[in-house]
């Protein structure tokens, strides 16, 4: 029998990261109103942690999906709302990758560590470079946005699903029995 639902840690994986997505945006918007002091530094650290967490699950994800498959799309669905959908969830790991990644170079050029859970310092894989470190800053919030506004028409269609076509697009990635 074909599964209708996804796995419980494909699910874990998807709502962990969603969470450290939107923790992340958020917490880099609070940081920009901030003056420059330690309290912007240490929520600059908690900021890299969750990108780099999100990278690490992100790959494991991406491992976990080619290993263990996904459910196919439901049945009916127009064949548009199918290309969409993928081009969409296509575009979000890419995104989830190379966010980081970015943000990675972005210190590296500016000549700030990361170090991750303040224990782990990650090696600088771009030079010091500020002309560099300023061009991948913009590049970082851009993609920053374009991520967001991913996310949101990915929960907008996810909701549109369960409430106007009632089908089960959302409860397959929620956890519990469906």
């Amino acid at each position: 029998m074909k599964r209708t639902r996804y796995d419980g840690f494909h699910i874990a994986l998807h709502w962990l990261i969603a969470a450290l997505i939107v923790a992340a945006f958020g917490l880099a918007l609070y940081i920009d109103t901030l003056p420059l002091s330690p309290l912007k530094f240490r929520l600059y650290s908690y900021h890299k942690w969750m990108g780099i967490s999100v990278l690490i699950l992100v790959a494991v994800r991406v491992i976990w999906r080619h290993t263990k498959g996904v459910p196919a799309p439901l049945p009916n669905q127009p064949r548009w709302q199918v290309v969409v959908a993928n081009a969409t969830h296509h575009s979000l790991y890419l995104l989830m990758f190379v966010l980081p990644l970015v943000g990675w170079a972005m210190s590296s050029a500016k000549g700030i560590p990361v170090v991750l859970f303040g224990v782990l310092p990650l090696p600088n894989w771009v030079p010091v470079d500020h002309d560099l470190g300023e061009i991948l800053e913009t590049a970082h919030k851009t993609l920053a946005w374009i991520l967001a506004a991913l996310v949101a028409m990915h929960a907008a269609a996810a909701i549109k699903h369960h409430v106007i076509d009632k089908d089960d697009t959302l409860r397959r990635m929620l956890p519990g029995k469906s």
